[in-house]
């Protein structure tokens, strides 16, 4: 199956064939790019194998291209914890070209209501927020606390000190 065609069954298909479409898409690596947007949104699905191989798509799929993040910044505020977690991994591999996306990070490193969310929010601000004295404010206050969120924002914090050095 080529590309245009995996995405084209992941946005129409039935679960069977978005599942299918997704495991295609896994198997391409950086060239299903294009379907990032769609890969998130089905991690909302409510069947389990299409769930699970577009997991496995984005866990291969490397940075989203710059027209995406727009969608994935809308996409890291959603109620579901599977598609906002994506959505804000996908924000952090893009690295600095997603600061656009630092508020909606901020709103997600201080919403407790999905700790896996939160703490993603924590590695992808250490990822895009050089120099941005909110997302730096927002880091030092969860590393004092406890648990696995202040473990993230400490390493986000440090590497966001070894970036501006």
């Amino acid at each position: 199956m080529d590309m245009e065609t995996a995405h084209q069954q992941l946005l129409t298909g039935t679960d069977t064939q978005q599942a299918a479409a997704a495991e295609a898409l896994a198997g391409m690596g950086e060239l299903a790019q294009q379907a990032i947007p769609a890969l998130v949104q089905h991690c909302a699905s409510a069947d389990e194998s299409v769930r699970n191989w577009c997991t496995a798509a984005l866990e291969e799929v490397g940075p989203p291209a710059g027209r995406q993040l727009e969608h994935l910044t809308a996409l890291a505020e959603a109620a579901n914890s599977d598609v906002a977690y994506w959505a804000v991994t996908l924000l952090g591999r893009a690295g600095e070209q997603a600061q656009a996306a630092i508020p909606t990070l901020l709103g997600r490193l201080e919403d407790d209501s999905s700790p896996q969310v939160q703490e993603r929010a924590a590695w992808a601000l250490g990822k895009i927020a050089r120099g941005s004295t909110p997302a730096i404010s927002a880091l030092q206050s969860a590393a004092a606390t406890t648990g696995p969120l202040a473990t993230h924002s400490k390493r986000a914090l440090e590497k966001l000190s070894a970036a501006s050095a």
